[in-house]
């Protein structure tokens, strides 16, 4: 089977593969215990891609979360799919990256990433055939932009004939937490370009017009429910 290994890092990434997850979990039929609960055949059709069947008949995702701060770990295990992960794939500091990309890439990230890779190493070693990496993060915050790049890089490093693929969030004037996210994303673009096979653009700013034109939503938030 080809297997492909799911990493998600940053407020953002947790928050976004948090969803990813309940999709995934929907359309295989599996539910928030990681039992298949489908009616039909179909759905178990190469369920082994995205999830590794443990020996009690539970699937459990193939998944490594990552943050220097703890609180959107704390959100994404308290919600409804929060127990479907292994918890020794949580690997999160207590700083924080303050929206700064080299706190990310340089030096608090830089003391948690030998503990990321051990997971990824592990996960990667589970695998039967591994197809590739795919990253979910942000490029205006610190961890997502500077932590991100820094792992990909490093598995760059060590799995050089793996597909690399990534789902990064651009960030855009209008829609702007920070000042400094148009200097973390263009110092995480660089490292995309070196590292990355393929890049999922999503502009953060064209999602925010989705929410207020096409669904009406007046705070566009990423809610765990």
């Amino acid at each position: 089977m080809r297997e492909i290994l799911h990493i998600q890092g940053g407020q953002c990434g947790n928050q976004i593969g948090a969803k990813f997850w309940e999709v995934v979990c929907a359309e295989h039929g599996i539910d928030a215990t990681g039992r298949y609960q489908g009616d039909s055949d179909l759905q178990l059709e190469r369920v082994n891609v995205y999830y590794n069947e443990a020996s009690c008949g539970r699937f459990v995702p193939r998944a490594v979360l990552m943050d220097l701060e703890p609180g959107t770990m704390d959100s994404v295990r308290s919600g409804p799919y929060g127990q479907i992960f292994r918890p020794d794939n949580f690997v999160f500091g207590q700083s924080g990256a303050g929206n700064n990309w080299a706190k990310g890439h340089y030096t608090e990230g830089a003391e948690l990433i030998d503990s990321v890779l051990d997971v990824v190493r592990k996960e990667a070693e589970n695998c039967d055939c591994l197809q590739g990496f795919q990253v979910c993060h942000s490029l205006g915050g610190g961890t997502g932009s500077g932590m991100g790049t820094l792992l990909i890089s490093k598995i760059r490093e060590e799995y050089p004939d793996r597909m690399m693929l990534t789902f990064s969030v651009f960030p855009s004037p209008k829609v702007s937490d920070t000042v400094v996210e148009p200097y973390n994303a263009t110092l995480s673009v660089h490292q995309l370009v070196e590292n990355a096979d393929e890049c999922m653009v999503l502009d953060n700013e064209a999602l925010y017009d989705i929410c207020f034109r096409t669904l009406k939503l007046t705070t566009p938030s990423c809610e765990f429910s």
